[in-house]
């Protein structure tokens, strides 16, 4: 649900069909914002407005703005972060999907993936098993996936939304901290990957 993830998407299915097979993409959800009932205040409101237009003015990424009228906001990333990792539990494509679904539904239909009504009907969409869905969705076993997804942001220090962190040769490569266009990306994988093909 960040919106410079959303604007990087473009640079990350670049990155996903340059690269192919060669890298496994493996999704770890930041947080954001803890989960919450309360209503998103207006200065908060204005806060993520105006970043929605600096991703648009430097990414071209679109959005849509009826989301603040058709929606009640609420500051909380939890629920969409546990859908993704319950998708992942029927299958590596269901993971991709449910988390190109959130920011489709949030970004472009104007729908409130803080809603677990919201999160239950992509996975509908989808045409995931529903009912592991919903019980994996309020799962301990989720809940567990999660904070151990968090720790391991903590631990390399990935404090900016999108990070691009390369593991290569047992080492953690740093390729992106914040936004950056496929060609930024590409170029930094490609340096860290060469000399390691010419070891080998």
């Amino acid at each position: 649900m960040c919106s410079w993830c959303w604007g990087y998407k473009p640079t990350l299915d670049t990155v996903r069909d340059k690269v192919g097979d060669s890298v496994d993409i493996q999704y770890v959800m930041g947080g954001l914002a803890r989960d919450s009932d309360e209503p998103m205040p207006a200065e908060t409101q204005a806060y993520v407005k105006g970043q929605w237009d600096k991703v648009a003015q430097k990414t071209g990424a679109a959005f849509n703005w009826d989301f603040w009228d058709k929606c009640k906001p609420r500051r909380s990333t939890y629920p969409a972060c546990r859908a993704v990792i319950a998708a992942s539990l029927q299958g590596k494509a269901a993971e991709r999907a449910m988390f190109e679904a959130i920011q489709h539904a949030y970004y472009q239909e104007a729908r409130n993936p803080s809603d677990v009504s919201t999160l239950l009907e992509l996975a509908s969409e989808l045409g995931l098993d529903q009912r592991k869905f919903a019980e994996d969705l309020r799962s301990e076993a989720v809940e567990t996936l999660l904070q151990e997804g968090f720790q391991l942001r903590r631990s390399l220090n990935a404090n900016q939304f999108p990070s691009l962190i390369l593991e290569a040769g047992g080492v953690h490569h740093w390729v992106t901290t914040g936004y950056a266009d496929s060609n930024t990306v590409l170029r930094r994988i490609n340096e860290v990957l060469q000399p390691l093909a010419s070891d080998t």
